[in-house]
């Protein structure tokens, strides 16, 4: 049985199992016949992503952006639900995953659609699915993924898990753990705001809102539709964004300068929203920061939240928190039945746990109640 997180982005796809991981861009393009092949460019497995699923070929990602003629994204949840997370979902889970066994998933969802959504979500992912690659230098790889199980989350908590747990699923911060912790996940088109009390789900404190960062990259589109008369899409602005400096047509735009007035003002907004919605929690004992909108907003962001911050590292992939959070709570969920699976039968008695891997009192006084709520959770 192999565990395997996913998180489907409005801005990107991605997936982890503890030792792969993908991301590609929420895109879907019809697949067009391409006459020509080269072998050089990028080599990765999300470069050139064909497949067929359902008896219909997609390409995905920047493969759609580079080949496709139409090209279909969507920051609507509904729609992202209905037509966009099967596909997206299942390429991921077949590129990342490594065995043809069973398969158990963690996903999460917005604050808002948690609810809503979970069952759907649960119904559109489990099962068998046949899904295709095709390659342009190997034979088509046939793949079938068996779902057996899976778990929705909210997704601001992938964050914390990725902070307290360890790989096998083992809390390995324990005070962090035991905290009063608020996340501020920023997303694509969406910003999750949660508190979690010693791991406990607080719905008071949490929310989602419209304030992530396709709502800056808008702004950014429109003054270059205005100076260029060139409609430039959203997912297309993101790779120009860090240098400022977009070519179209052959004539440099510089938004280096609108850019930091809209990050600044976005930001702004975050902040006003989160010591709204916290103004009650004056006890919360730390800030994460998260998700792949915090990349480029953190500077504006932090020095206008009141409390004490987590940022997240530089040197790591914040698109990448929540997904390799699922992962590691999904070896917490289901780390015991996998290692009795893998037992020959009959399963020999359980010695007691040694003094490193018994919880403290600490421990179990603190979290053990909200661990025991979240395996509850969907199971």
């Amino acid at each position: 049985m192999e565990i395997i997180g996913i998180d489907v982005g409005f801005g990107f796809t991605k997936a982890y199992n503890g030792q792969n991981s993908v991301i590609f861009k929420s895109l879907i393009g019809d697949a067009a016949e391409i006459q020509f092949m080269s072998t050089l460019g990028d080599a990765s497995a999300t470069a050139n992503m064909h497949i067929t699923l359902d008896n219909k070929t997609y390409f995905l990602g920047s493969y759609a952006e580079s080949q496709s003629s139409l090209t279909e994204y969507t920051l609507d949840q509904e729609k992202m639900v209905e037509e966009f997370v099967k596909i997206l979902a299942l390429a991921a889970a077949g590129t990342c995953c490594q065995t043809h066994g069973p398969i158990n998933v963690v996903t999460g969802l917005p604050v808002a659609y948690l609810k809503r959504d979970t069952k759907r979500l649960k119904q559109i992912l489990h099962g068998e699915h046949e899904i295709i690659y095709h390659h342009q230098d190997a034979p088509d790889e046939h793949r079938k993924l068996s779902i057996d199980k899976v778990h929705v989350i909210p997704q601001p908590i992938g964050s914390i898990f990725n902070l307290i747990f360890d790989d096998n699923g083992k809390i390995c911060d324990r005070d962090l753990a035991a905290s009063k912790l608020g996340v501020v996940d920023i997303g694509f088109k969406t910003t999750d705001f949660s508190i979690f009390d010693h791991l406990q789900y607080i719905e008071r404190g949490s929310s989602t809102m419209d304030t992530g960062v396709s709502k800056c990259f808008s702004v950014i589109a429109d003054k270059l539709r205005q100076e260029s008369g060139i409609n430039v899409e959203l997912y297309k602005i993101s790779k120009f964004i860090e240098s400022g400096v977009i070519k179209i047509r052959g004539k440099e735009y510089n938004v280096i300068n609108l850019k930091k007035r809209v990050y600044t003002h976005a930001a702004a907004g975050i902040a006003s929203d989160l010591n709204r919605l916290w103004k009650n929690d004056w006890d919360i004992d730390s800030i994460i920061v998260s998700g792949g909108g915090s990349i480029p907003l953190a500077e504006f962001l932090i020095p206008s939240v009141e409390g004490n911050v987590i940022p997240i590292p530089k040197s790591i992939d914040a698109r990448f928190n929540n997904v390799q959070g699922y992962c590691k709570f999904g070896h917490y969920k289901w780390g015991k039945d996998k290692v009795i699976a893998s037992r020959p039968a009959p399963v020999p008695k359980e010695e007691p746990p040694g003094e490193e891997d018994a919880p403290s009192s600490k421990e179990t006084d603190k979290t053990g109640k909200g661990l025991a709520w979240l395996r509850r959770q969907n199971a």
